[in-house]
C-alpha cells in the first residue's frame, strides 16, 4: 500500500439441560408442607447456580493473538484453497449472493471453529457435507459441525451468504461510479467473504463472477477458459500462487481489459474505465519496462501475470493486490505530479509482488518487510528517473534520518510499530513504515555493502518466495549472507526508540534527538 504526497477449538455454548431429579436424604420421606416447599425451592435454586457456574462461556471472536489486529485469524485450522462465486446484480448498492468453499486442514481436534467474517447474511453453513449450526459474533462467525473435526482431518466449508458493499467506509468492497473493487488491506477481506482473515494464512484462490452481459468482470489470478454466453456468463479466476486475504482483488464495472507482454514474454493485463482507455495506455505501456527493471535487481517477477486496476475513486492510496495492483485513476489524469514520481509509485506496487505479496509477513508488526523494500525500490527508481536534482537518495535518507526520531516517537520503532487508532484501521501505514523503514535497509548496505545488500535482496526473495517470513528471519538471513552477526545492529534500528548513528555519515542528526 502507498498512502499519498484458522479453525479454532471452542468450548460449547451453555446448554442447561433437564434438571437433576430432587429428593430428600436417606430413607425418611419426604417433607411436607410450607417447610418442606422452601427446602425443595432453596436445592433447585443451589442446582441451577451450580450448573451455571459449570456452564463454559459462549464462544466468541478471539483471532490468533496478532499484537496489531488480536481479534484477525483464527488458530485450529489451516486454509488451502478458497472457491468464491459472486453475482454482481449490475448495481452496487445492493448485496451479492455469494458461496464461499474453505478447504482445509485442521490442526487440532475440532467441536467449533470461527470464520472472520463481517458484512453480510449467512444463510447456511455445510462442513464436509453435513448441515452445521452457526452464530455470529462480532466480526466473527462461530460453526458448530454436526460431528466433531479430529486433529489433522480434512475440511470442506461452504457458506451461502451474500456480500455487502454498503456503506462500506472501512475497507472491503469499494464502489466506483460502474462497479465495485477491493481493497481489502489491513484486516477487510472478511468484510467481503468468510475467511481467516491474517497474512499468516496464505492459500489458492478461485473466483467465479457472474454478471451481466456489458459488464467486465475480472479478479487476481489467471483467467480460466470456459464458456462466456448468456445474458449472465460466469467467469472464473484462478491463482496459482497462494494469495493472503488482504491481497485478493475482484473488479465489476464497464472497464476494458489491454494485454501486452512484458519481459520473457510474461502476460501483462490491465484493467480500466473503458472511457479512458486512451488516456491510459502511454503510462501503462511502461510496465514492462519496470518489471524488467526490478527484475534486474531481485529477480524474475514471481507471478505468472501483472497488470493495474485503474480506479475511478478516490481512496487515498494504491494498493499492491496481487497480479492486478489496484490505482486511483486521478494518479494518471490529474497532471499534478511530475512522470518520474507518477512511475516511481508504479513501481513501489509492483515491487511489493516480490516483496509482501510473494514474501508475506508473519504478522502484522512484521509490515516494515513490505514497505521498506516497496519504497526502497521506489526511492531508487526516482532517482534514476528524475535525476539526483529531484530525487537523489541520499537526500531522501538524509530527510528520513532527520525526521525518524519524531515519526518514531508517532509511530513506534519500525518493527514494533503502536496500534492502528480505534476506528482507523489502515492508520498503521506511518512515515515510519515507509521512508522510516526504507532508512533501515540505507543503514544495512551501508553496514555491509552494495554486494552483500544485493545478495541478501535476492536470497530473501528466492528463501520465502510463496510463504511467510519475520523480521527475525530477516536478521538471520542478513547475518548469513553478510558473514557477520547483525543481530545487534538491526535491533537497535528496528526496535529502539531512538534513530542509531548512520554508518558512515556521523554528522547526519535527528532534529528530535536528546
Amino acid at each position: 500500500m502507498l498512502l499519498p504526497p484458522r479453525l479454532r477449538r471452542l468450548p460449547h455454548p451453555a446448554r442447561p439441560g433437564p434438571l437433576p431429579r430432587l429428593r430428600a436424604a436417606g430413607p425418611r420421606p419426604a417433607p411436607r408442607g410450607r417447610r418442606a416447599a422452601r427446602r425443595a425451592t432453596a436445592l433447585l435454586l443451589a442446582a441451577v447456580a451450580a450448573l451455571g457456574a459449570a456452564a463454559p462461556p459462549a464462544p466468541g471472536p478471539v483471532g490468533i493473538g496478532d499484537r496489531l489486529f488480536p481479534h484477525l485469524g483464527n488458530p485450529g485450522y489451516d486454509v488451502l484453497a478458497y472457491d468464491i462465486a459472486l453475482d454482481y446484480s449490475g448495481h452496487n448498492d445492493r448485496p451479492l449472493p455469494a458461496v464461499t468453499t474453505l478447504t482445509a486442514r485442521a490442526t487440532t481436534a475440532l467441536d467449533h471453529f470461527n470464520l472472520d467474517f463481517a458484512r453480510g447474511t449467512v444463510s447456511s453453513v455445510t462442513v464436509g457435507g453435513l448441515p452445521a449450526r452457526f452464530v455470529r459474533r462480532g466480526e466473527d462467525l462461530v460453526v458448530t459441525p454436526a460431528v466433531p473435526v479430529p486433529d489433522g482431518a480434512p475440511l470442506r466449508i461452504v457458506v451461502r451468504h451474500t456480500s455487502d458493499p454498503r456503506g462500506a467506509a472501512d475497507g472491503g468492497w469499494i464502489r466506483t461510479p460502474d462497479g465495485l473493487a477491493m481493497a481489502n488491506q489491513a484486516d477487510a477481506a472478511h468484510r467481503v467473504f468468510p475467511c481467516n482473515d491474517h497474512p499468516s494464512d496464505k492459500a489458492y484462490v478461485t473466483f467465479r463472477l457472474t454478471a451481466p452481459r456489458g459488464v467486465t468482470a475480472v479478479a487476481g489470478g489467471v483467467p480460466v477458459p470456459g464458456a462466456d454466453d448468456g445474458p449472465r456468463p460466469t467467469r472464473t479466476f484462478r491463482s496459482v500462487h497462494p494469495v493472503a486475504t488482504e491481497l485478493a482483488q475482484v473488479s465489476f464495472g464497464k472497464s476494458a481489459v489491454l494485454t501486452r507482454r512484458g519481459p520473457h514474454g510474461l502476460p501483462v493485463r490491465d484493467v480500466v474505465p473503458a472511457a479512458a482507455r486512451t488516456a491510459m495506455e502511454p503510462w501503462l505501456a511502461r510496465t514492462p519496462a519496470q518489471i524488467d527493471w526490478m527484475e534486474r535487481r531481485v529477480g524474475r517477477f514471481p507471478f505468472p501475470l501483472y497488470g493495474l486496476l485503474v480506479a475511478d475513486t478516490r481512496t487515498g492510496f494504491e494498493l499492491e493486490t496481487q497480479t492486478l495492483s489496484l490505482f486511483e485513476k486521478g494518479l494518471f489524469t490529474e497532471d499534478r505530479l511530475p512522470s518520474w514520481y507518477v512511475e516511481s509509485v508504479m513501481v513501489h506496487e509492483l515491487a511489493h509482488q516480490w516483496f509482501g505479496d510473494s514474501v508475506s509477513p508473519r504478522s502484522w508488526s512484521d509490515l516494515w518487510l513490505n514497505e521498506a523494500h516497496a519504497t526502497w525500490y521506489e526511492a531508487l527508481y526516482a532517482e534514476e528517473k528524475g535525476g539526483r536534482k529531484h530525487a537523489a537518495l541520499e537526500d531522501r535518507m538524509r530527510h528520513a534520518y532527520t525526521e525518524s526520531d519524531s515519526w518514531r516517537a508517532d509511530g513506534g520503532p519500525p518493527a514494533a510499530p503502536k496500534p492502528p487508532a480505534a476506528g482507523q484501521k489502515i492508520s498503521i501505514f506511518r512515515p515510519v513504515v515507509y521512508d522510516g523503514s526504507a532508512l533501515v535497509l540505507y543503514a544495512l548496505r551501508q553496514k555491509i555493502g552494495p554486494a552483500a545488500f544485493d545478495r541478501l535482496e535476492r536470497a530473501w526473495v528466492a528463501r520465502y518466495r510463496d510463504g511467510n517470513a519475520s523480521t527475525a528471519d530477516f536478521t538471520a538471513l542478513a547475518s548469513e549472507i553478510s558473514g557477520h552477526d547483525l543481530s545487534g545492529f538491526l535491533h537497535a534500528w528496528l526496535y529502539d526508540p531512538k534513530t542509531p548513528p548512520m554508518p558512515g555519515h556521523p554528522r547526519w542528526t535527528s532534529r528530535h534527538a536528546k
